[in-house]
């Protein structure tokens, strides 16, 4: 049960009353919290906690946080994570959308790279690399 974005942009665009619009289309918002999110993916994949946040290149103690919702982390971090978890680049957009951040947009040079590696299924450590070889901050 989906409904691509662009058509309920067009249909909030339509409508007269908000309400009417929201009941229509609530099942097709992002509902659940982060965490939840997170711990779904885990589950979808059959991922380890302890093997992403390793391959995160993150503190075990922060990643944790993140987890269990005591934390939202920076994009950056979370981009670690969504490349730790070689999750697709809708699986990703949706995942930083959830968080409240900008989906990646291929015209942004940091962006672009990281795009990049989601396709190629880099490393968070391959990922790094391109970015300062291409003079741009890295995902830490």
């Amino acid at each position: 049960m989906t409904k691509d974005t662009s058509k309920i942009v067009e249909e909030l665009g339509l409508c007269d009353d908000f309400n009417t619009f929201y009941n229509e289309n609530k099942d097709y918002m992002i509902s659940e919290s982060l965490s939840t999110m997170l711990g779904n993916l885990l589950d979808a994949k059959g991922l380890k906690k302890s093997k992403v946040i390793r391959d995160a290149e993150m503190s075990e103690v922060y990643a944790y946080q993140i987890f269990s919702g005591l934390r939202v982390p920076e994009r950056k971090k979370l981009l670690c994570l969504a490349v730790a978890m070689q999750l697709g680049i809708d699986e990703t957009q949706t995942l930083l959308k959830c968080a409240g951040y900008s989906p990646l947009y291929v015209k942004l040079p940091f962006d672009s790279v990281i795009l990049y590696g989601l396709c190629k299924q880099l490393s968070v450590v391959e990922i790094n690399g391109l970015l300062f070889n291409h003079d741009l901050e890295t995902l830490g």
